[in-house]
């Protein structure tokens, strides 16, 4: 039931995004979602847990520029030596390697790329495979699941694509089991990721694994971690916009300076969501 509620949301989502200084209150978002104030209240607490209002307090930007500089020295103490505890998805059981660099030059020719279209908390997804790893995660927008195919296929231009939503739907639980550390005595899978990349944009993707979910960064501040000048943010940015697995990975964390949420290859509101998502659940523990 999580997809059909964020596809009826999503339509506030992208209306908060294009007023989000102006504070829109219920009645306007209910509007926006097409939905009688009742019945968008009550959607959208289903969805994320808690009231419209309640959840665009943690999407203004003056929360946004707090949770940045509460960030930052928590991402100094994670990129020096790792961040790990309860909230921690990422470090806990992801890892990301590079295809290898034959693979990439060949444009996976001799890959088999397995995939599958599944429901997730933030609308349609397409998740893809291959026998080394998770090499694609990413949404389906209005244009469509073919568009979302393509979209993969420009990344693995000679690979070889088969549709098996039976083997990534055996993943998908792992993929959007929440924020939290498994439970004492329990053992998660390892979520192993094989991604097409630079070894630049590889090195970002791994920096990105280390901002904790309901902390945000900066791209200038994602350069300086790395060793960057902060003038090298475009760089970065390009790299971070480029990421093959989202939410997994998550380039959802890195924000404009301002406190501004844009730039999301996925859509503006999906980035909200994803943000306000993770905000709230870290507010609540």
């Amino acid at each position: 039931m999580t997809e059909p509620h964020y596809t009826t949301i999503e339509r506030a989502l992208r209306y908060i995004a294009a007023h989000q200084t102006d504070q829109p209150g219920l009645s306007e978002l209910a509007g926006a979602a097409g939905l009688s104030e009742a019945h968008f209240q009550r959607v959208f607490k289903a969805w994320a847990g808690v009231s419209p209002k309640q959840f665009l307090k943690h999407l203004t930007l003056q929360a946004a520029k707090q949770r940045l500089r509460e960030s930052e020295s928590v991402l100094d103490t994670a990129y020096d030596v790792g961040l790990s505890g309860p909230g921690r998805l990422h470090d806990l059981f992801v890892t990301l390697e590079a295809m290898t660099p034959g693979d990439y030059k060949r444009g996976g020719k001799g890959v088999d790329i397995r995939y599958g279209f599944h429901d997730s908390p933030f609308g349609e997804c397409l998740l893809a495979v291959t026998d080394a790893g998770i090499c694609g995660l990413g949404f389906v927008n209005e244009d469509g699941q073919e568009a979302a195919l393509d979209d993969f296929r420009r990344r693995w231009p000679a690979a070889r694509f088969v549709e098996s939503s039976c083997e990534t739907g055996y993943l998908m639980p792992e993929v959007f089991s929440g924020e939290t550390a498994p439970a004492k005595g329990t053992r998660r899978n390892l979520l192993a990721l094989a991604v097409p990349g630079t070894p630049f944009q590889v090195k970002v993707w791994q920096a990105l694994l280390q901002i904790p979910s309901g902390h945000v960064t900066t791209y200038g501040q994602l350069a300086q971690h790395l060793g960057m000048p902060k003038g090298a943010a475009r760089a970065v940015g390009s790299a971070v916009g480029a990421n093959p697995v989202s939410w997994l990975v998550p380039c959802h964390r890195v924000i404009r300076e301002t406190g501004a949420v844009t730039g999301y290859h996925w859509g503006t509101g999906r980035k909200l969501a994803m943000l306000g998502w993770e905000a709230q659940k870290r507010s609540a523990a």
